[in-house]
């Protein structure tokens, strides 16, 4: 059993008004004895859809030894409950930006032959939330050197260069960590100095590489190292490097990453990489 997030329900402030139950629609909490109980960790997600209707503040979020989260068991819950606790899974899924839960939750609705409730298709593709977190998978959507939507080129036309993300979002707090892109990727960590700094950074770093962008110095190390502690969990990743400039305050980054590998439970390739404030790889 690996460590992840997970509802705890304490029994002392519950008063057993069940009020969380309707708000779960994975099906993970009933009520036992006259106060809600966590039935499985395995229909939890952790994403704590139920925690804003607990009256009583008695459901909160801990990280624990737990059995990892199944979507296609969950969805065998949700489909007894109806064509509206879909639709509440689902936007539940999308709301936090779950790309590979959504994505399994319908494929098991066609595998099943069930219905997709209206709309609910559309946020498997689209995005109704904040552009600047749409997950795109650049690869499969059309020309690198378009915009996503297809028609604004990003580069001028006579230019030889071709850029060379793969996926959106790029930072670190943003990317969600089940995005279908993660699946069986090399991950680029950069230190978000590195492309402004090192002129060659899409043919010689990014190519063929997953990114994801963060500041050692301003951000918070400890999330960084929890979420991609998450990735490495929840994907195959084949590889981590991690690019950052010379400065002192850009290494700290790297034993985050080492400890979010040794976190995962799993054993990934990590390298290094180091630019000079001149724009020269230096390791």
């Amino acid at each position: 059993m690996a460590k992840r997030k997970i509802i705890k329900i304490d029994d002392d402030k519950c008063n057993g008004c069940g009020l969380c139950i309707p708000n779960c629609p994975e099906g993970a909490i009933q009520l036992i004895d006259g106060k809600a109980r966590l039935i499985s960790d395995l229909f939890c997600d952790g994403l704590g859809a139920c925690l804003g209707h607990c009256p009583q503040g008695a459901i909160t979020i801990e990280e624990r030894e737990a059995a990892e989260y199944k979507e296609k068991e969950v969805m065998k819950n949700i489909v007894k409950g109806g064509p509206n606790v879909i639709k509440a899974h689902l936007e539940h899924l999308h709301d936090h930006n779950q790309a590979g839960y959504l994505a399994q939750a319908l494929e098991f609705l066609k595998e099943k032959k069930l219905p997709v409730p209206s709309g609910e298709m559309a946020l498997a593709h689209g995005h109704s939330g904040c552009p600047g977190s749409k997950v795109l998978n650049l690869k499969s959507s059309g020309k690198m050197g378009q915009s996503p939507s297809g028609t604004v080129p990003i580069f001028p036309s006579d230019t030889k260069r071709e850029p060379q993300l793969s996926n959106w979002p790029v930072q670190i707090k943003l990317v969600p960590t089940n995005a279908p892109y993660f699946e069986g990727a090399d991950i680029l960590v950069a230190a978000d100095c590195v492309p402004f700094a090192y002129p060659e950074f899409h043919e010689k770093l990014l190519s063929g590489k997953v990114l994801l962008v963060g500041c050692p110095k301003l951000d918070d190390i400890e999330l960084y190292k929890e979420k991609i502690a998450e990735i490495i969990k929840n994907n195959d990743i084949k590889s981590i490097t991690y690019v950052h400039m010379e400065v002192p305050c850009c290494f700290g980054l790297v034993t985050a990453i080492q400890e979010a590998i040794e976190d995962s439970g799993k054993r990934v390739p990590f390298k290094e990489s180091v630019i000079s404030i001149r724009g020269e790889s230096l390791k």
